[in-house]
């Protein structure tokens, strides 16, 4: 529990920001936000549900801090020279670091904390749907929406629960996890992102130190998938722990080991396996997660978070798997990562485009600051033409909508991917529909 008070979230409708603003209101705080996309009038998801769950938005100007605020919470993303922030550093208002707060919130609780490079998401949401449904009663704060916590008014990337166990989703990309020191932790698999892999890989280290009961983790275990076979389908997959088979209702063999560190990790906890694959083969998924957001004319329409090279081909193959075409539209989320990782995008989009696939490039999602922007979309598209690769770069997305539209054709799908711009599933939606308006 922190102290009661108002606190204010700047940049509320992010996704690491959203689930733990929800669970300070919960505790009967009063939350304030504020967010440039609110101020831009952007009618996003993100902002209605938490307006509907009691949210009360403001300007990011300052106005929502005081003498009497509590806390002002922020990610590494807030600017020093923020409104919200200069006005809270006049007031003498604390600063407390989004990391901090949920550390802050898990204190005296039993706590499991869900880190790695990739799957992040899906592992908590995995494990705190499971834990709910065997009746633990579970907090769970998700990087993302569970979709079988989704409703009208509720976002479904937290969950607040009666009980002492906590289930978090610990963010690595600005190594604040380490913040952390959780009784449980998974770390899904390490590969190069944020940082270079060695340093990845020492991050994680650290980190392990810090667990105090037991981790889940293949570099802690590197036998854990040494026998690891799933069977892979078209709707999901299926595999085998302990001579127990456990059903997969996603698609994609990077689904099955998300599972599987998820079934660990509730065994672990005491769990027996039986009522683990029971209470699995009823996780819906997680929202951007190869979500499939419609079907028309035979033409498949998915909204996916893939954002660098493992989570892009893990989505990339599975869509793959059980379409003829995929039509990849990817946005990446920012000018450093990309220029850190283009010779990795290169080699990953020649690996998995087949002849007739084609990939659209969007501009890179730009959220201000002081980024080096010398490296851009375009770059990337001219290599890859290079491979010889179907790569159209496009700027105009009203353009793209009406392009991949015509192209498309029965037995394909259309795949968005990215992270941070908010604006991607809205784009899946308009395809869907323009397709649907095909003459």
């Amino acid at each position: 529990m922190i102290p009661k008070g108002q606190y204010h979230f700047t940049g509320v409708a992010g996704v690491g920001m959203s689930s733990i603003a929800q669970v300070v209101l919960a505790q009967g705080n009063t939350v304030t936000g504020s967010d440039r996309d609110n101020d831009s009038g952007n009618d996003l998801e993100v902002i209605r549900k938490l307006k509907l769950c009691g949210v009360k938005f403001v300007p990011q100007d300052g106005s929502g801090v005081n003498q009497d605020t509590a806390g002002i919470v922020v990610s590494t993303a807030i600017e020093n020279d923020n409104p919200d922030v200069l006005k809270a550093q006049r007031f003498g208002v604390p600063l407390i670091h989004r990391a901090d707060m949920l550390a802050r919130l898990t204190e005296g609780n039993s706590c499991v904390a869900v880190t790695g490079t990739s799957g992040k998401s899906t592992v908590t949401g995995m494990i705190g749907w499971i834990l709910d449904s065997l009746g633990a009663d579970p907090v769970v704060v998700n990087g993302a929406p569970v979709l079988n916590w989704c409703d009208d008014s509720h976002l479904g990337n937290m969950r607040y629960g009666a009980s002492s166990l906590w289930i978090i989703e610990a963010d690595e990309s600005d190594k604040s996890l380490l913040r952390y020191h959780p009784d449980w932790a998974v770390i899904t698999n390490v590969s190069k992102d944020h940082f270079e892999l060695s340093e990845s890989v020492q991050l994680f280290k650290t980190f392990s130190a810090q667990v105090k009961k037991g981790i889940v983790s293949i570099i802690e275990q590197p036998d854990l998938f040494k026998d690891f076979n799933p069977q892979v389908s078209d709707e999901g997959s299926s595999f085998v722990y302990h001579d127990t088979e456990f059903v997969v209702p996603l698609p994609g063999r990077h689904n099955a080991e998300n599972a599987l560190h998820a079934v660990v990790m509730c065994e672990r906890l005491g769990n027996s396996l039986n009522s683990v694959r029971s209470a699995l083969k009823g996780f819906k998924g997680i929202q951007r997660r190869l979500e499939k957001v419609g079907e028309a004319r035979g033409v498949t329409i998915i909204d996916d978070y893939g954002h660098n090279p493992a989570k892009i081909r893990a989505a990339w193959l599975a869509v793959s798997q059980a379409h003829r075409r995929v039509i990849g539209i990817w946005r990446p989320h920012g000018y450093r990562p990309l220029a850190s990782m283009m010779d990795e995008l290169s080699s990953m989009f020649a690996e998995v485009c087949r002849p007739d696939d084609c990939l659209y490039i969007l501009p890179v999602y730009d959220a201000g600051g002081t980024a080096d922007r010398s490296i851009k979309s375009e770059n990337l598209v001219n290599v890859l033409k290079e491979m010889n690769l179907n790569v159209v770069y496009m700027a105009d997305v009203q353009e793209l909508v009406k392009d991949v539209s015509k192209l498309a054709s029965h037995g394909d799908a259309i795949m968005t991917m990215g992270a941070r711009d908010p604006h991607l599933p809205e784009l899946a939606r308009n395809i869907l529909q323009a397709i649907r308006s095909k003459c």
